[in-house]
Parts: structure tokens; C-alpha cells; sequence
């Protein structure tokens, strides 16, 4: 019960990453509230937590949609100590084939939505004597990808925010870090090899490029975020942190 007594937002948490830290939040002891566009998808991950859960349906991109959800989290739990913003878009595309709307959209999510809940949910840690804020970057967000251009771009603006924020807010206990992972199996990277020419030779050279040999799961960074999120990292700020089945690793 690592996070007993902790209330924790997490964003993108009907799918993939996000479904997974709630619920090893929810293990840990935490109150989680469940942020995301897709209403269904939330109240199917609070289904499996059963108790001291929120659903509050909303667009991180949007200011309004942000302040309701903060405002919900602070009317049924008192207060945020922790933030996972793992809600995220990805298109594929180079500088000439990406279009003005994917572009806007990326950025618009993947930065504009950390900016504006870390916005909000800052004072309410200052509050409470410290927090932790959990961005999800990318191992694209440490080095570039071939036709991941704008999705490379938001992930390296996640990662230089996290510092800098870091920096900021150190002096007041709030920690701030982000994980990079590789490829893991989430819904997302599920439609991109579904929708390659060749599938199975898509996903074969993407598992090649981890020499642990797998994808990762879900859960493999849940459970850096629950570390993030917990006591044990009171020394840890301003940390990129690399969960990619050495993807990362030969790479200079």
C-alpha cells in the first residue's frame, strides 16, 4: 500500500498505459480519479477498481474540460498528490506528409494538455507539502524516428518540460519526472502494425529493435509509476526515465 491516503489523476486512463497505472495505483491504496475522452472506456477501468474512484470524462486540450475534472477531484477526495499524464495521440508522418490538423492535434495533447493539468494541480500540491507529477514521454522523445515527426517533437517538448519544471518546482517538494518507453502493446501501436502492409514483418523488426525481445506491457510502466508516484523516489527529480526493453541502450 505504497500510495495509501494519496489521490492521484490519471489521464488517458480508459486504455493502454494510462488503465494500467490506475489500476496498480488503485493496488497500491491510492484514490484514482480517471480522466479521458471516451466515457465507456473509463467506467470499464473503474469497474475493476471498484472504490474510492472517479470518472470524470474529458479532452486534456481543453481548459474548461481540465478545471471540471481538478474540481471534481478536489470536491470527492480533498486534494491531488499525484499526476500521471499519459494521454497521448500519434501520427504517422514526415514534415511534408503531416497534416496542419495532426499536427495541432499532437501538440495540442501530448504538451498543451500536460501544461494546462500541471497548471492546475500545482497549487493543490504546494497545499499538501509536496507531490509527484508522472509525464509519459517516449524513447522518441531521447531520439528521433523516421515518419514520427510530429509525434517525436511532442514527446522531446514532454521531456524538456519535465525538467524544467523539475527545476521549478523542486524548492517546494513537488517532483517532477517522466518516462520514456519503447514500444509497448497498448491499443494505439495494436493499430499501426494491424494497418501495415505487411504486419507480421512490421511488428518482427519493431521487436528486433528491443534486445530484451518483447514489446513491453502496460504494466512494465505502470509499475515505474507507481515508484514515481510513491515515497521511495523522494530523491528523484527531473528524471527521464528510460522503460524500453534496451531500445534505448546502443544508441548514442
Amino acid at each position: 500500500m505504497r500510495l495509501k491516503g494519496k489521490t492521484a489523476i490519471v489521464t488517458g486512463g480508459g486504455s493502454g498505459i494510462g488503465q494500467a497505472c490506475a489500476l496498480a495505483f488503485a493496488r497500491e491504496g491510492a484514490r484514482v480519479v480517471l480522466m479521458g475522452r471516451r466515457r465507456d472506456l473509463l467506467k470499464q477501468t473503474a469497474a475493476q477498481i471498484s472504490r474510492d474512484v472517479l470518472v470524470s470524462e474529458g479532452d486534456v486540450s481543453k481548459l474548461a474540460d481540465v478545471q471540471r475534472v481538478v474540481r471534481h477531484a478536489v470536491e470527492r477526495f480533498g486534494g491531488v498528490e499525484i499526476l500521471v499524464n499519459s494521454a497521448a495521440v500519434l501520427h504517422a508522418g514526415t514534415a511534408e506528409t503531416i497534416s496542419d490538423e495532426e499536427w495541432d492535434e499532437t501538440f495540442n495533447v501530448n504538451v498543451r494538455g500536460i501544461w494546462l493539468l500541471s497548471r492546475q494541480v500545482i497549487p493543490l500540491m504546494r497545499k499538501a507539502g509536496g507531490g509527484s507529477i508522472i509525464n509519459l514521454s517516449s524513447a522518441l522523445g531521447i531520439i528521433g524516428g523516421r515518419c514520427r515527426v510530429a509525434y517525436a517533437a511532442s514527446k522531446g517538448a514532454v521531456t524538456l518540460l519535465t525538467k524544467s519544471m523539475a527545476l521549478d518546482l523542486a524548492p517546494e517538494q513537488i517532483r517532477v519526472n517522466c518516462i520514456c518507453p519503447g514500444i509497448v502493446e497498448t491499443e494505439l501501436v495494436a493499430d499501426f502494425i494491424r494497418n501495415a502492409p505487411d504486419p507480421e514483418m512490421a511488428k518482427k523488426r519493431r521487436t528486433e529493435l528491443h534486445p530484451l525481445g518483447r514489446f513491453g506491457q502496460p504494466s512494465d510502466i505502470a509499475n515505474m509509476a507507481v515508484y514515481l508516484a510513491s515515497d521511495e523516489s523522494v530523491w528523484v527529480t527531473g528524471a527521464a526515465m528510460p522503460v524500453d526493453g534496451g531500445y534505448l541502450a546502443g544508441k548514442a
